[in-house]
């Protein structure tokens, strides 16, 4: 087992104190602190040390991935860690966006190879030929946007503000009140004319900070659309946020990103734990690229109200979040003084000390695991006993 140096990646929209007091360093910190990326994903993989000799989990893994990953996993998913684990710390909304489909994922990554486009490039959609679904698990209160809403509560929300300019916007969902009025919708708002899109925004914004003055079922939302406005102004994904469900997890609470998804994370922290890979298309309330036909080829339109998954007790004191992944399983332990818990082994795993203190032992080897700390197990070291008292999260493959 391994105690992880993890890369911090330093996002505008990252907090200057969340990382910074899990880790126990200086708070605020000096630069905005938005992710804290655990694992071998190639933009930022996590360093592994022992006897002053230091190399990343990546190399580690590459290096003798039988040993590191395990018969199964090497077999499904080859020489690489098939996750990637974050803690990710949104001080101000991330951008409107989605994730692609594996096959999606894998001729993008193709195509855009073939045009030359360079990986570092702005307007470069595929980073990898990986499909990114992923889980996000509340450690704070957290707000989201998730998924399409529902076309009748959408249709009441606009009919409240009562905003002239979005009738014919709203035209194609009256006559399809489905995924497919949805679709044309959202495709209208996002093609809407460039020199009518300032104006048709901030009238929108305007009924939303009206509204919050009468009675109303629709404040959150309209108090988020204000929000979204005063930091992206003419930004046709103010107007598609309203068209998402707002959700709002409690501390342990947790919803799943399946490809296509289309959401933004609003504030809080929380941990996530996905498929090993950085693919996003953007949809909007960012300054980043916005890829239109891209991201209405690959958007699922389909409209509803959102799970929120919570933990089911398993086994040894292991309480597991249900997802059909299987690059990714999360759980989660909540260990009181006096209690040991001796989980069955999945192959490789990386545990994060959340709250409290852990101790991770293995036969002639204990490790302490203080508040912030992580520790890569590899297949190869067997059995372990967990202990302590503390919050410790587990990301193992979902196979």
């Amino acid at each position: 087992m391994h105690l992880l140096d993890n890369v911090i990646q330093p996002y505008a929209w990252g907090s200057r104190t969340a990382l910074a007091e899990l880790l126990g360093q200086p708070a605020p910190s000096a630069t905005t602190q938005a992710e804290l990326w655990m694992g071998a994903h190639p933009g930022g993989p996590s360093r592994v040390g022992r006897e002053g000799a230091s190399r990343t989990l990546l190399e580690l893994i590459r290096s003798a991935p039988e040993r590191e990953l395990g018969e199964a996993v090497t077999r499904r998913f080859g020489a690489e860690l098939p996750f990637l684990f974050k803690v990710l710390a949104a001080e101000t909304p991330l951008s409107l966006q989605t994730h692609p489909s594996l096959a999606q994922a894998r001729e993008g990554f193709a195509r855009e190879n073939a045009q030359g486009i360079p990986l570092s490039a702005p307007h470069r959609n595929y980073k990898d030929a990986n499909h990114k679904p992923e889980l996000t698990c509340a450690l704070t209160p957290f707000e989201a946007l998730c998924g399409f809403r529902r076309v009748d509560e959408t249709l009441a929300l606009f009919d409240a503000l009562g905003v002239a300019a979005l009738e014919p916007l709203l035209a194609p969902l009256r006559a399809s009140p489905d995924a497919r009025g949805v679709s044309r919708m959202f495709e209208a708002l996002m093609t809407f004319p460039s020199e009518r899109r300032a104006s048709l925004v901030a009238g929108v914004v305007d009924a939303c900070a009206a509204g919050l003055a009468r009675p109303g079922p629709f404040h959150a939302e309209w108090r988020q659309a204000v929000r979204l406005g005063s930091l992206y102004p003419g930004d046709p994904g103010v107007v598609a946020a309203l068209m998402l469900n707002l959700v709002r997890l409690r501390p342990g609470e947790a919803i799943y990103l399946p490809a296509g998804n289309l959401h933004a994370y609003l504030g809080g922290v929380a941990v996530e734990l996905m498929a090993n890979s950085d693919n996003v298309l953007r949809g909007g309330c960012t300054p980043k690229h916005v890829d239109v036909p891209e991201l209405l080829r690959v958007l699922d339109f389909r409209c509803g109200p959102v799970d929120v998954l919570v933990a089911r007790p398993h086994e040894e004191g292991e309480a597991v979040y249900p997802t059909p992944s299987e690059e990714f399983r999360l759980s989660r332990f909540q260990l009181r003084p006096g209690a040991v818990s001796r989980p069955a082994r999945r192959g490789p795993e990386i545990l994060l000390c959340a709250e409290g203190s852990a101790r991770l032992s293995l036969p002639g080897e204990t490790l302490a695991l203080p508040r912030g700390a992580s520790v890569f197990v590899s297949a190869a070291d067997g059995a372990y006993s967990l202990e302590g008292e503390g919050l410790v999260f587990r990301a193992t493959a979902g196979l």
